[in-house]
């Protein structure tokens, strides 16, 4: 009788032998290969991975070629597009379209390391799946004449704009403890909305020479890398900023979340990986701005700094609604910057006059306007996930009303589940 069982077991195994995995499963594998081995072409392409070891050593003892690599991305496409979608619950239809979107961002990206030069408008859409409409700089002349009566004075606005915030800058012996306050703000407002994993933590460093203001490594076990670059002054406003940005309920969390709701509960591997240039990116960006104003709503970001951050930056606090008021009149330039990358990245500008240009609608320093080109040379149309995801970011968690419990809720949907550009829009 335990022969016949054995056997009657073993022909049902052959009957059905995909039956313990998802349909989905062997594609997102082959996506994780392909994403690392791409990266073994280009530095940085690969942002995280903390999927299994032997896939990596794997991938980098085959050392496949490009075009091999955009052969797999054809093929994976096809695999994901014949799952039915009928046969799929709803999280799983999300996988699918979540898998089919990456593949395409990846093949784009092979295509452009092998030597294409796509438009700004072109490479927004395939790395990161929106076109989204650039305004003239002329549009944006209105809003620095606002700001020409908040900081009134003498000679260029970026020059005044830039010598009142040097008020703001926080001495670097008491940066350390006035990032670490802010972080652990950021995360005590985060944590009474969202369960954390139990075991997430980070540890924050101070860099330089970068062409970026913070950046969060994700090392994987909910644990993080902080870096925060000190090449330039580091005004009093950054500290919330990057906290919330690069940790709570930015960067950090998400991650975080990613990593124990799909890949711990749901054993979805193409969640180990990330690929920098790629949609889940707006995702990432968008939610690590929109964050901040989520989690410091209306006027309580500068009573926190005022009571908080002044005094440990040695900063009077009485002073803070005046910074207050301009970095608000500022929030409104952002869409500039992608202007002026766009024109520069087409041709149509230089990079001296590219430059000349991000310190007059950015409204600041040189060596500012320096690294922000420096950064729009190196990561090309990415920096629309900052102002384009923070907007779209924005527009869906606030269709869920102004009750901020429901719209902590619709954060954190975004943030543990599989996300496209294109959900935001629902």
């Amino acid at each position: 009788m335990r022969r016949l069982l054995t056997a009657l077991l073993l022909s049902l195994c052959a009957a059905f032998p995909a039956a313990a995995r998802a349909p989905l499963d062997d594609a997102a594998t082959a996506y994780v290969k392909l994403v690392l081995g791409v990266g073994e072409h280009e530095d940085g392409y690969v942002d995280a991975y903390y999927g299994p070891a032997d896939i990596r050593e794997a991938v980098k003892a085959s050392k496949s070629s490009l075009p091999a690599l955009a052969a797999e991305a054809d093929r994976l496409t096809a695999v994901v597009e014949a799952v039915n979608p009928k046969t799929l619950t709803d999280i799983e239809k999300k996988r699918r379209a979540f898998l089919a979107a990456q593949i395409k961002a990846v093949k784009f990206r092979i295509g452009m390391i092998n030597g294409a030069k796509p438009s700004f408008a072109e490479e927004a859409q395939a790395l990161f799946g929106v076109n989204p409409p650039l305004k003239p700089l002329s549009a944006y002349d209105p809003l620095l004449a606002r700001i020409e009566a908040v900081v009134p004075g003498d000679g260029p606005l970026a020059d005044r704009v830039d010598a009142f915030k040097m008020r703001y800058a926080i001495p670097k012996d008491r940066l350390e403890p006035v990032m670490r306050a802010a972080i652990a703000e950021c995360r005590a407002r985060t944590a009474a909305h969202i369960r954390l994993p139990a075991e997430e933590s980070f540890v924050l460093e101070f860099v330089t020479d970068k062409s970026w203001s913070g950046y969060n490594w994700y090392q994987g076990k909910a644990h993080s890398l902080i870096q925060v670059n000190t090449d330039l002054p580091i005004f009093i406003d950054r500290a919330v900023d990057l906290g919330c940005h690069e940790g709570y309920p930015g960067h950090h969390t998400h991650n975080a979340l990613l990593e124990d709701r799909l890949v711990r509960e749901r054993g979805w591997v193409e969640f180990s990986v990330y690929p920098l240039f790629s949609p889940l990116s707006l995702i990432a960006e968008g939610e690590g701005n929109y964050g901040i104003d989520l989690a410091f709503p209306g006027e309580q970001r500068t009573a926190f700094e005022a009571k908080t951050l002044y005094p440990l930056a040695g900063l009077d606090p009485k002073t803070a609604a005046a910074y207050g008021t301009l970095r608000e009149a500022l929030s409104g330039l952002g869409g500039a910057r992608l202007t002026i990358t766009a024109d520069l990245l087409n041709g149509k500008i230089d990079r001296e006059t590219a430059i000349g240009l991000m310190q007059k609608y950015q409204l600041v320093s040189r060596a500012r306007a320096e690294q922000s080109i420096r950064f729009s040379e190196g990561y090309r149309s990415y920096v629309l996930n900052y102002v384009t995801g923070q907007e779209m970011v924005k527009a869906k968690v606030e269709r869920a009303g102004s009750d901020p419990a429901a719209r902590w809720k619709a954060m954190e949907a975004i943030l543990s589940e599989p996300t496209l550009p294109s959900d935001l829009l629902d």
